[in-house]
């Protein structure tokens, strides 16, 4: 098991990601940006879940 630290997450560019897991074939995601967020629809269900800042 990997323990991944959410406060000590970085990404190259605004919105990277790291892949947490797969669930019942959607995926969990580990998102970092320092930009707004920008609005779009998915065509699968989402849940954001803000560490730090506000949305």
């Amino acid at each position: 098991m990997k323990v991944i630290e959410s406060s000590k997450f970085t990404a190259a560019h605004a919105w990277g990601a790291l892949d947490i897991c797969v669930m019942n074939g959607t995926s969990c995601r580990l998102h970092w940006t320092d930009q707004p967020y920008k609005w779009h629809v998915n065509d699968g269900e989402e849940v954001f879940a803000v560490m730090h800042g506000e949305c």
